[in-house]
Protein backbone atom coordinates (compact mmCIF):
# COMPACT_ATOMS: atom_id res chain seq x y z
CA UNK A 1 0.00 0.00 0.00
CA UNK A 2 1.21 3.52 -1.10
CA UNK A 3 1.49 5.43 2.07
CA UNK A 4 0.19 9.50 2.25
CA UNK A 5 3.60 10.78 1.86
CA UNK A 6 4.81 8.28 -1.09
CA UNK A 7 1.39 9.68 -3.03
CA UNK A 8 2.33 13.09 -2.38
CA UNK A 9 5.89 12.66 -3.11
CA UNK A 10 4.74 11.00 -6.49
CA UNK A 11 2.54 13.36 -7.15
CA UNK A 12 4.48 16.46 -6.90
CA UNK A 13 7.05 14.86 -8.83
CA UNK A 14 4.75 14.40 -12.02
CA UNK A 15 3.60 18.17 -10.97
CA UNK A 16 7.26 19.08 -11.93
CA UNK A 17 7.56 17.04 -14.81
CA UNK A 18 4.53 18.06 -16.39
CA UNK A 19 4.65 22.05 -15.12
CA UNK A 20 5.75 22.86 -18.57
CA UNK A 21 2.80 21.69 -20.70
CA UNK A 22 0.12 22.90 -18.25
CA UNK A 23 -0.74 24.26 -15.08
CA UNK A 24 -0.25 22.39 -12.05
CA UNK A 25 -3.65 23.40 -10.98
CA UNK A 26 -4.80 20.14 -13.74
CA UNK A 27 -3.15 17.52 -12.46
CA UNK A 28 -3.58 18.42 -8.42
CA UNK A 29 -5.75 15.75 -6.99
CA UNK A 30 -7.02 15.23 -3.53
CA UNK A 31 -6.04 11.72 -1.86
CA UNK A 32 -8.00 11.46 1.48
CA UNK A 33 -5.99 8.19 2.81
CA UNK A 34 -4.63 5.05 1.75
CA UNK A 35 -6.59 1.66 1.90
CA UNK A 36 -4.08 0.58 4.35
CA UNK A 37 -6.67 0.03 7.64
CA UNK A 38 -9.85 -1.25 5.51
CA UNK A 39 -8.03 -4.05 4.09
CA UNK A 40 -6.51 -5.48 7.24
CA UNK A 41 -10.10 -4.78 8.50
CA UNK A 42 -11.43 -6.96 5.90
CA UNK A 43 -8.76 -9.42 6.06
CA UNK A 44 -9.22 -9.63 9.91
CA UNK A 45 -12.90 -9.83 9.79
CA UNK A 46 -13.46 -12.40 6.78
CA UNK A 47 -9.97 -14.67 7.88
CA UNK A 48 -9.08 -14.60 3.81
CA UNK A 49 -5.98 -14.14 1.87
CA UNK A 50 -5.79 -10.36 0.58
CA UNK A 51 -5.81 -9.76 -3.30
CA UNK A 52 -6.23 -6.22 -4.16
CA UNK A 53 -7.06 -2.83 -2.27
CA UNK A 54 -7.73 0.05 -4.14
CA UNK A 55 -9.66 3.12 -3.69
CA UNK A 56 -12.94 3.90 -5.45
CA UNK A 57 -13.07 6.23 -8.43
CA UNK A 58 -15.24 8.73 -6.28
CA UNK A 59 -12.36 8.62 -3.43
CA UNK A 60 -14.91 7.95 -0.57
CA UNK A 61 -14.31 3.88 -0.34
CA UNK A 62 -11.67 1.26 -0.52
CA UNK A 63 -12.68 -2.04 -2.56
CA UNK A 64 -10.99 -4.99 -0.99
CA UNK A 65 -10.92 -8.64 -2.28
CA UNK A 66 -9.95 -11.28 -0.47
CA UNK A 67 -9.65 -14.55 -1.25
CA UNK A 68 -11.66 -16.66 1.41
CA UNK A 69 -10.75 -20.50 2.09
CA UNK A 70 -14.22 -22.77 2.44
CA UNK A 71 -14.07 -25.78 4.83
CA UNK A 72 -13.73 -28.92 2.03
CA UNK A 73 -15.01 -26.09 -0.62
CA UNK A 74 -12.93 -24.24 -3.36
CA UNK A 75 -11.64 -20.33 -2.01
CA UNK A 76 -14.05 -18.14 -3.36
CA UNK A 77 -13.44 -14.58 -4.03
CA UNK A 78 -14.92 -11.89 -1.47
CA UNK A 79 -15.15 -7.82 -2.82
CA UNK A 80 -16.08 -5.24 -0.12
CA UNK A 81 -16.57 -1.80 -0.08
CA UNK A 82 -15.42 -0.09 2.62
CA UNK A 83 -15.85 3.73 3.84
CA UNK A 84 -12.53 5.70 4.11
Amino acid sequence: MASKKMIAFAAAALLAISAGQSSARDYLLLVAGDCGDAATKVVRETGGQLLSAQPSKDGQSCIVTVLVQGSGERPRKVTVRVPM
